[in-house]
């Protein structure tokens, strides 16, 4: 079953991309050392947010390197080094996608078609994302999948998801010349 019509297939995922890119791919809310934080984690970048936490700024927020420099000797570096990644596939799709927006005629010229490659690049960064969710030591779900026991709290990677389906409705889309 086709999700997408072949002449609006090249649009929608453009446009996938750039809704991916205003996806949190993992939210977190959970209770820290007397007091809550949350995780509001997009591709390119996280915020956090802080409340009751002396010595803690209210609100950082970071990118996949600094992250993950940050988390270097954890137990949770897999999981920001995953994101890393992630975030650099990613990041290919969505310089892929303004080109494509720009270039259509040169894009679709292609050996690839460019809805494929977006829709492949969705994919394979949703898919680290996820992973990366459960490798992080809060609860997955509240279910407590997470490593080292798990931080009181949900963590839902609702964009992880969202991006994945957008992915693979893109994959899915048959294109005729």
């Amino acid at each position: 079953m086709v999700w997408v019509r072949s002449e609006y297939a090249g649009e929608l995922a453009v446009l996938s991309t750039w809704v991916a890119a205003l996806l949190p791919w993992n939210v977190f809310y959970g209770a820290v050392a007397g007091g809550s934080v949350l995780f509001v984690r997009f591709p390119l970048f996280q915020i956090r947010y802080a409340f009751g936490l002396p010595f803690v700024r209210a609100t950082s927020v970071s990118s996949p390197v600094s992250a993950f420099l940050l988390q270097s000797g954890t137990s949770v570096q897999v999981a920001y080094g995953l994101w890393l990644v992630g975030a650099v596939a990613y990041l290919v799709a969505f310089v892929i996608s303004v080109y494509y927006y720009r270039e259509e005629e040169r894009a679709e010229s292609w050996a690839v078609d460019p809805v494929d490659v977006l829709g492949g690049l969705l994919v394979a960064s949703a898919v680290l994302f996820l992973v990366a969710s459960m490798l992080l030591p809060e609860r997955f779900f509240g279910l407590g999948l997470g490593v080292g026991g798990g931080i009181p709290g949900v963590s839902i990677p609702v964009g992880a998801v969202l991006q994945l389906v957008l992915g693979g409705v893109l994959l899915r889309a048959e294109r005729v010349s």
